[in-house]
């Protein structure tokens, strides 16, 4: 079993940073692929970010402005976010699964985070 917990959320104003920390507790691996998602009010949860040993992978509407980073030695991940739009309010998830295929694909992740709430105002 692996436990997520994610933390870093919170209310920002448009073109500010953020980062989130995904904190991975229990059999957790370096060889885990940990991906971000986030779900919007009244929409689908959608892919974000990934990182895994094939390296980085980004959706087209954070690329650029969102990095995704690991630290293997404390089991965190992080989402590090720039230049924040109010279309990125959502609450966001990270997840964890083996393989580094179909990336945005949710039901490959066999473990999730409780999510962490991130609101940006105009």
């Amino acid at each position: 079993q692996v436990q997520l917990v994610e933390s870093g959320g919170g209310l920002v104003q448009a073109g500010d940073s953020l980062r989130l920390s995904c904190a991975a507790s229990g059999h957790t691996s370096s060889t885990h692929t940990i991906g971000w998602f986030r779900q919007a009010p009244g929409k689908a949860r959608e892919f974000v970010a990934a990182i895994g040993w094939g390296g980085t992978f980004y959706a087209e509407p954070v690329k650029g402005r969102f990095t995704v980073s690991r630290d293997n030695a404390q089991s965190l991940v992080y989402l590090q976010m720039n230049s924040l739009k109010p279309e990125d309010t959502a609450v966001y998830y990270c997840a964890a699964r083996r393989g580094w295929y179909n990336l945005a694909r949710q039901g490959d992740y066999d473990y999730w985070g409780q999510g962490t709430q991130v609101t940006v105002s105009s």
